[in-house]
């Protein structure tokens, strides 16, 4: 009977399709070359076929400020809906975000007026007082510009307004294309670059599909601007297919067979060569070892890759005969393998860093944080910007005594500095490294010095989204050559010091909110309200009444006063906690000594 109940039911079940749900948006995908709008077509000869002429009254100043005719593009759709235009360039998201707005209406100053002089002032107040001139003067039109230039707080309450329909238009680049769930009706493409590269068939793609809302829109469309010169390519572009997806574990050697291997090793996945080169066969390398692998089998690439780990101390091999003739090798982890696999450093820069580790021993400066700072400044991010030389040079004349003996350890000199700045030619070489590297240490020196990005970014002529991601990328690079270095027991000296200069790194405000901000929800200018209403520790602020934190912090909601609150007990409990389990781990005696000692009454 269970069996026919079994059957039956079975048969009932109708595959349920998740379209009847979520209704499709249709994409309507456009180009647009001088006034014509043409319609991607895949029916069609070319791909394409003609849409309309734009019809928009341009006097001869928007001719010359608006050649590719994005007001008119834009007007279309703003501010009822939303409009995305993606540009090549950062410069270039800033400069058509304030052209467009020069040519905007007076109307547009209207719509949503209220909700977007709350968001400049929302904007000034996590500025600390500062606020993009750009900005300032685009956000009453309802547009922002949106790039790596901002700072996350900056992003993240932008991306809020135009989710919220307050914004209507986004000036962007490339990378909000993904991981960013801000969809518009209308998306624009600037030009078929990004930067000075040609799009890519999935750049392509993956920039007009925030075209659409499921749920809100029916349609969505995609405009793609090109000069005369650029259409034969884009036509290829339009019609050809997606490009294939590789595995980049060849590519990124360091980052990836290697770092693969000491993963495995390390969590003791797989030690020995035959279970590796198993486990290398099931990756996405491995199924696609006959289309990348020309040169060297994927066992040869696996042989060679232990090997170089070894070499390079991070591994230990061990022969282990099976049988008369079958040898296995067998591979376990080092200490300066467990300490780069435990703190998660880049196998191109684990023996940089162990050699730059050992010779700070040799004379570490503690006058002043900067040697540390040196110590803990991310290696892969000395790439990103070149020195403004003549600032480099400034900074360096303020150098305290100490700071100098810093500069002179590392193995850069004043005069060495100077000649840069003044376009001399240099005989002597100097490592561009260790240079550019000691420039990101001193930005990150004053950023602690002063706790705000704003003064920082001016002072160092570099946008505050790149100051900001040095400042995490320090952090969260000095996280991890602390758990390097408490893998080494040569290196105890830096466990004390870089977890209050991690601390330090991750808040960046002045010491005495660092225990504040430890508090889930609590940010920089929450604890500098607190602070000043007389909450100066976590003690203080666990045992507060939350209806009188609501009387004495402005702009703080009954809910938000119960959350800190809530979360500083918490905090509080756990940090007793691991005091009560550190006391009892001291208190514990050794197992091979006598459970009591007695005391010299009780001997007698």
């Amino acid at each position: 009977m269970l069996k026919t109940y079994k059957s039956s039911f079975k048969q009932n079940i109708t595959p349920i399709s998740l379209d009847q749900y979520v209704p499709k948006v249709e994409l309507k995908e456009y180009l647009k070359i001088n006034d014509e709008i043409h319609e991607v077509d895949s029916k069609a000869e070319n791909g394409i076929t003609f849409s309309r002429l734009l019809n928009y009254k341009y006097s001869d100043t928007l001719k010359k400020m608006d050649p590719d005719r994005l007001v008119a593009l834009v007007t279309e759709v703003i501010p009822n809906y939303s409009c995305l235009v993606f540009c090549p360039t950062k410069k270039n998201c800033e400069n058509v975000a304030e052209m467009i707005c020069k040519f905007l209406s007076k109307e547009y100053l209207k719509h949503r007026e209220k909700e977007k002089c709350e968001v400049i002032k929302n904007l000034k107040n996590i500025g600390g007082g500062n606020l993009c001139p750009v900005l300032k003067r685009t956000i009453p039109f309802g547009v922002a510009y949106h790039h790596s230039g901002l700072t996350s707080d900056e992003r993240k309450l932008l991306e809020e307004a135009y989710s919220t329909g307050v914004l209507c238009l986004f000036t962007c680049t490339s990378t909000l294309a993904a991981g960013v769930n801000l969809p518009a009706r209308r998306v624009i493409l600037r030009a078929p670059y990004v930067a000075k590269e040609f799009l890519k068939r999935n750049q392509y793609k993956q920039m007009i599909g925030r075209a659409g809302r499921a749920g809100i829109d029916t349609v969505g469309e995609s405009i793609l601007i090109l000069q005369e010169k650029d259409k034969q390519q884009v036509l290829e572009l339009i019609n050809s297919p997606l490009e294939n997806c590789y595995s980049h574990l060849v590519q990124e050697f360091t980052k990836g067979i290697q770092t693969l291997f000491l993963s495995l090793i390390g969590l003791k996945i797989a030690t020995n060569l035959s279970d590796i080169y198993h486990f290398m066969s099931g990756t996405f390398l491995g199924v696609q070892q006959k289309i990348l692998l020309k040169e060297k089998s994927l066992w040869e690439i696996t042989v060679e890759s232990l090997s170089y780990l070894t070499e390079k101390g991070l591994l230990q091999k061990d022969t282990i005969r099976k049988a008369e003739k079958e040898v296995e090798y067998n591979f376990h982890i080092t200490k300066l393998g467990r300490a780069s696999f435990k703190g998660m450093i880049d196998l191109a820069y684990c023996g940089i860093l162990y050699r730059d580790l050992k010779k700070g021993l040799e004379g570490l400066v503690l006058e002043s944080l900067l040697h540390l700072i040196y110590l803990i400044t991310p290696y892969d991010m000395v790439f990103l910007y070149d020195p403004d030389w003549m600032i480099y040079f400034r900074q360096f004349s303020q150098l305290s005594p100490a700071e100098q003996k810093v500069a002179a350890l590392v193995g850069v000199s004043e005069s060495f500095i100077g000649k840069k700045a003044s376009g001399q030619a240099i005989k002597k070489k100097v490592d561009k490294d260790i240079v550019n590297r000691l420039y990101l240490s001193f930005i990150l020196n004053t950023l602690l010095k002063e706790t705000n990005i704003w003064s920082v970014s001016e002072k160092y002529n570099m946008p505050r989204g790149y100051i900001q991601n040095l400042l995490t990328g320090a952090a969260s690079f000095s996280s991890c050559v602390l758990h390097f270095c408490e893998e080494l027991e040569e290196f105890w000296v830096y466990r004390a010091l870089l977890v209050e200069l991690t601390k330090k790194l991750t808040y960046c405000v002045k010491a005495e909110l660092i225990p504040l901000m430890e508090v889930t929800g609590v940010l920089e200018g929450r604890a500098k309200q607190l602070y000043n209403a007389g909450y100066k520790s976590l003690m203080h602020l666990a045992n507060a009444n939350p209806e009188v934190l609501i009387k004495t912090v402005d702009h703080l909601s009954r809910r938000q006063a119960k959350q800190i609150v809530s979360s500083a007990k918490m905090l509080l409990l756990e940090k007793a906690e691991a005091l009560q389990e550190e006391v009892e781990e001291l208190l514990r005696l050794p197992s091979d000594f006598p459970d009591t000692v007695a005391s010299p009454i009780e001997k007698a």
